[in-house]
């Protein structure tokens, strides 16, 4: 077989049954034999697709020839007339290099990403086959054994493989018969990395016994994408039968599945909320200690990235937080206060009728955590309230009481977060409390 730009066309428009827009393609541009290729391709059929272009490179800042790497791809794109970003992020230390590089990279990319955009990336068969080898030795399920997908949601758009079923050398040989120049990553020659020690010494030693292995690889990932998308459904149907709040599995719908039912759609319910697939073992500790937990415990299963909890007869799914920061800080109007990582912000906003006295405002109000012991008179009550109980009737989630900002003025309680005012500091003009990117507290 051969390849043509027609090729990438075909399937963009295929793929467009799967997804809204696109209102623009974002090409992850790093310069090498596939993305160069592709770049060609888009450019060659702007005129037949009509969509606009942005190529983007990510300088990982990891090689000293990298700001050079980013010169060739600016001068490739201005050849082509395509606009051009470029940008640099740092690799963190302490996760496996590939897979920070390639956190950092999708990170850059996605804030470059407008609504409804198509993020481009020019995996190709050879990829599809070296991925599925690598989840097969991690010990990947349906889903990770699927490999990579054609086109899935990311960020405001949608992340779209066009050239998944194209071979490298098919690439190749277009490249040089069209006499395009491409730039090679010395990374890439690296047996260290997993990924090149699988593409240099492992694949082509199967390759010479079977001969046809990476086709049959990528049908095999193909055919694994059909039954995690089985799954999927499955998954959906059971997910049915819980809350409409999305992040909450009811307790009594997961004690009435299989072990491996429940497994299947604790790692769809994360997959919608955005946070990262739980391991084996944390899937297990699901059954062990949550379900198995009394009504009235907090018992918590945690894993990099999330975390699971369980709350009277729920089990909620939760992105990683960091520490509460905002104890002594000043709470002015206008001006929102960061609460800490994932809990949001707090401001005080006009309310245009009852609110906090602006009296007390003008003398400074600051942020508390909680202590312990704290009362607040509620409008209509003839005496004060322990904060412990109203908290307790409200069925605030436990674990977000102490994260709850206090507000104070001076030693007295004025409110707590956007949930109570003390009456007693009430104005018939005054200020509202507004809680920005509230995380879910009830």
């Amino acid at each position: 077989m051969s390849f043509s730009p027609d090729d990438v066309l075909s399937r963009l428009r295929a793929l467009q049954d799967n997804a809204t827009g696109p209102a623009r393609y974002v090409l992850a541009f790093s310069g090498g034999l596939d993305s160069t290729v592709l770049l060609h391709a888009l450019a060659a059929t702007q005129t037949q697709h009509a969509v606009s272009l942005l190529a983007v490179h990510v300088d990982h800042q990891l090689h000293a020839e990298s700001g050079a790497w980013a010169s060739h791809c600016a001068s490739v794109a201005a050849t082509y007339g395509v606009p051009f970003e470029a940008r640099q992020v740092e690799v963190a230390a302490g996760a496996g290099p590939e897979a920070a590089a390639r956190d950092a990279r999708y990170l850059a990319l996605r804030a470059c990403m407008h609504p409804d955009d198509w993020l481009l990336c020019a995996h190709h068969a050879d990829d599809q086959a070296e991925t599925l080898l690598l989840n097969l030795l991690r010990g990947s399920g349906p889903a990770g054994l699927a490999a990579m997908q054609s086109i899935r949601r990311f960020g405001p758009g949608w992340q779209v493989r066009p050239l998944l079923d194209t071979t490298r050398a098919e690439l190749e040989s277009f490249a040089q018969q069209q006499g395009l120049a491409w730039q090679e990553d010395p990374s890439n020659q690296d047996p260290r990395f997993d990924r090149n020690f699988l593409r240099r010494q492992v694949l082509p030693l199967i390759s010479q016994r079977w001969p046809t292995a990476q086709e049959r690889l990528v049908r095999s990932a193909s055919l694994a994408r059909d039954a995690s998308d089985l799954l999927a459904e499955l998954a959906d149907l059971d997910l049915a039968r819980c809350p409409a709040a999305p992040g909450r599995l009811r307790v009594q719908v997961l004690r009435e599945l299989s072990a491996s039912r429940r497994a299947n759609l604790l790692r769809r319910a994360c997959q919608l909320a955005a946070l990262p697939a739980p391991p084996a073992t944390r899937v297990a500790e699901l059954g062990n200690s949550l379900l198995g937990a009394r009504q009235d415990a907090e018992p918590v299963v945690r894993w990099r990235g999330a975390e699971l909890r369980r709350y009277r007869d729920e089990i909620f799914l939760l992105p990683e937080t960091g520490p509460a920061n905002f104890d002594g800080a000043a709470l002015g109007v206008s001006e929102p206060v960061p609460l800490g990582p994932g809990l949001g912000r707090l401001v005080l906003l006009d309310a245009g009728g009852p609110g906090i006295d602006p009296a007390l405002v003008s003398a400074g109000l600051v942020l508390r955590q909680r202590q312990g012991g704290e009362q607040i008179k509620l409008s209509g009550h003839a005496h004060t309230s322990k904060l412990k109980k109203l908290l307790q009737q409200d069925g605030v989630l436990p674990w977000r009481r102490d994260e709850l900002p206090l507000v104070y003025a001076g030693d007295q309680l004025l409110a707590v977060a956007d949930l109570w005012i003390d009456a007693r500091c009430i104005a018939e003009r005054g200020y509202a409390v507004k809680w920005l990117d509230r995380p879910a507290i009830i």
